[in-house]
């Protein structure tokens, strides 16, 4: 199939099938008279692998990894939960940041009176140096 019906199909861009062509992260399965990269059922998959393995989160490196153990039928599954428990714990730091974030922020929205004053607590914190 030519890379947009594999876009269409893996729900990737054309521009962003090109990317991971590129980088060596999925191939083409060749290349039509024209010189079309083209794509089989097989390349298909990897580029839906990799798609929901971006929504998760996965860095390129890690897509790489992931790829790799999909495709070896004698991997283990230790060095899949491996990757995917190193990510989860990126995505439970994140999420503490994010709610720290959202508590302070919260805390200096309920002290603005939102008046015709300048005086302002969230201008005052965001000129603090810390």
């Amino acid at each position: 199939m030519k890379i947009s019906e594999a876009s269409e199909q893996s729900g990737l861009r054309v521009k962003t099938i090109r990317y991971y062509s590129d980088i060596g992260l999925v191939a083409p399965s060749g290349r039509n008279d024209a010189g079309y990269r083209q794509y089989d059922k097989t390349s298909l998959q990897q580029l839906i692998f990799i798609r929901r393995a971006r929504e998760f989160g996965f860095s390129i490196p890690e897509c790489r990894d992931l790829l790799g153990l999909y495709s070896d039928k004698a991997r283990s599954s230790a060095d899949v939960k491996k990757i995917a428990s190193t990510r989860l714990e990126d995505i439970r730091k994140k999420q503490d940041e994010l709610q720290c974030l959202h508590d302070e922020l919260f805390h200096l929205v309920q002290n603005c009176r939102g008046d015709d004053r300048p005086d302002c607590p969230i201008i005052s914190n965001l000129a603090e140096m810390k």
